[in-house]
């Protein structure tokens, strides 16, 4: 299949050692899986109670086999859901068990009320780390297995990958958030100025006006194609499953508090942590995440390709399935037949 693509290999350092950035949570048990239900045609849909709260999952079963290959764990990025990655789940499944999973606040998953909480603990990495530990764990029996994450659903990979480095046996990033708006990449001066603008739009009414302009399909559409290159891959399917769960009950707190997180990891500060495989795959297109800062990641030992994607945006998975199913499938191969 032919490929337009830059890769850089770099060399892995097999022997370190490594601390825990943040302090791993206690454990939760496993909840039963809940009924699914099949939403198309090979792809099951179900709801799993985690810390009491509904987390929507989507699986395609893998073939006979699946069971001697790690499942395939997809993870979503801001104001996405599973249904970002519905481009990817069936191809993939065709050689091992995948899943996708709304992080909680996002898609069909709960959306608790991010003020009856600490600021900056309920929307968080560490939260979101700690969702998708406890759900490998609660699924795949045992196995680990691959997370493949888009946007700042990387840094959510990254961090579970930190926590149990023995359910996870390799992460791919794709057009991981560069986290621009982090404390310790703004300029001194504008901090002040930053914390009372995100203040103001996450506790007055001003920020619930600014997310009812956005959560129209006219203002999803003109977001997707800002971060989309091909404006022809945005189509109202594309817009409607973005769009959806973005208007159930809670989601413009979610939305306001997420903006309003400027703490937290960083990737290049969970990413010399790292005792697993990193394949990071980007969209050279990228507005928001320049391809080019985006590069500064290929120098870490674990990372061992960094794939450009031509004439491709911010969201890979959706614009150029062809390309990333491919690249995932391969780098789930290399690194199991590695583990083995």
């Amino acid at each position: 299949m032919e490929r337009t693509m830059w890769t850089t290999r770099c060399t892995r350092n097999a022997a370190r050692t490594r601390s825990i950035l943040v302090p791993r949570a206690a454990p939760t048990s496993p909840a039963p899986r809940a009924e699914e239900n099949e939403v198309r045609e090979g792809v099951f849909e179900g709801t799993w109670t985690w810390r009491g709260h509904r987390v929507r999952y989507q699986r395609v079963p893998g073939p006979k086999d699946a069971s001697t290959r790690p499942p395939m764990l997809l993870v979503h990025g801001f104001g996405g859901n599973c249904d970002h990655w519905s481009e990817c789940l069936k191809p993939l499944g065709q050689e091992q068990d995948t899943y996708a999973v709304d992080l909680l606040g996002f898609g069909f998953s709960d959306k608790p009320d991010p003020k009856k909480y600490d600021p900056e603990r309920l929307y968080s990495f560490e939260t979101w780390g700690q969702q998708l530990v406890d759900f490998s764990q609660a699924f795949f029996d045992g196995r680990p297995c691959v997370i493949a994450c888009n946007s700042v659903g990387g840094v959510a990979g990254l961090q579970a990958a930190v926590y149990a480095p023995e359910s996870c046996l390799g992460v791919a990033l794709l057009n991981i958030s560069l986290r621009g708006l982090h404390v310790t990449k703004q300029p001194a001066f504008a901090r002040p100025v930053i914390r009372a603008f995100q203040d103001l739009m996450r506790n007055t009414y001003l920020g619930e006006y600014f997310f009812q302009q956005v959560a129209t399909s006219s203002g999803v559409e003109n977001i997707l194609k800002q971060a989309y290159h091909n404006p022809d891959t945005v189509t109202p399917e594309v817009v409607e499953k973005i769009l959806r769960p973005g208007l159930q009950d809670g989601a413009s707190k979610v939305f306001l508090d997420f903006i309003s997180y400027s703490t937290g990891p960083l990737p290049e500060t969970l990413l010399p942590l790292m005792k697993r495989p990193v394949l990071i795959i980007w969209g050279k297109e990228d507005p928001w995440e320049p391809v080019v800062q985006g590069r500064q990641y290929a120098s870490f030992p674990c990372v061992q390709d960094f794939v450009e994607l031509e004439e491709v945006g911010h969201c890979p998975q959706d614009e150029a399935p062809h390309l990333v199913v491919p690249l995932l499938q391969q780098f789930s191969r290399t690194i199991s037949t590695v583990e083995k």
